[in-house]
């Protein structure tokens, strides 16, 4: 992969686990196409309507598309990367989830694990108004939510070997089958408490 100036990068981590690279360079291909995207969006005279502290789709969506991999990354982050008071409020919060409510990694409205976010969250963006209460505007106005164009197949592309397919044309059969997204679980309803226990 080319360098990204949107790459995360976790040197000693990466040499440790090796799926974390796929994942971080799939966020970076995701990232960068976000951003391409929004700046297209803006030269046609949209703005931007998301911004630093709001978190209306967090409470909204009820559907998070989560890839295995990703649920990987949000265990590494959380107990390798997170530092009190923080954990403890991460813990708290798993414990607590119940299915259906709002995203559980939501800690006093800020994302807990927005470096590690998946691919749906980095996607999502939303134009020209903020979202209203309750409001998720992938149903109520979606022309003003950012498709994902050819970048949401290439971050997924990247982290194919994860699941033990290698070759080039077996990646693409794997992703064309339906095979990878019968893997895919839903945030809200994944079955947090087993990371809240691995929390000391």
């Amino acid at each position: 992969m080319k360098k990204n100036r949107f790459r995360l990068t976790f040197p000693e981590d990466e040499k440790i686990h090796k799926w974390l690279s796929l994942l971080l360079n799939s966020y970076a291909v995701m990232d960068e196409g976000v951003y391409s995207e929004i700046k297209k969006r803006q030269k046609k005279g949209e703005s931007l309507a998301c911004r630093k502290g709001c978190s209306s789709c967090c409470k909204t969506h009820q559907d998070i598309p989560v890839y295995p991999i990703e649920i990987v990354g949000i265990y590494w982050y959380v107990i390798e990367k997170t530092d009190e008071p923080l954990r403890s409020k991460i813990k708290r919060s798993l414990i607590a989830h119940k299915k259906d409510d709002p995203c559980p990694f939501l800690i006093d409205d800020i994302c807990s694990i927005y470096p590690i976010r998946p691919l749906a969250c980095r996607q999502f963006n939303v134009f020209n108004k903020a979202c209203s209460e309750g409001e998720d505007p992938y149903y109520t106005r979606p022309n003003d939510v950012l498709k994902p164009g050819a970048y949401l197949g290439k971050a997924i592309f990247e982290t194919i070997s994860f699941y033990g397919v290698y070759s080039e044309d077996e990646k693409i059969e794997f992703i064309n089958s339906g095979k990878l997204n019968s893997l895919v679980k839903v945030l809200q309803r994944y079955p947090w408490i087993e990371l809240a226990k691995r929390i000391t």
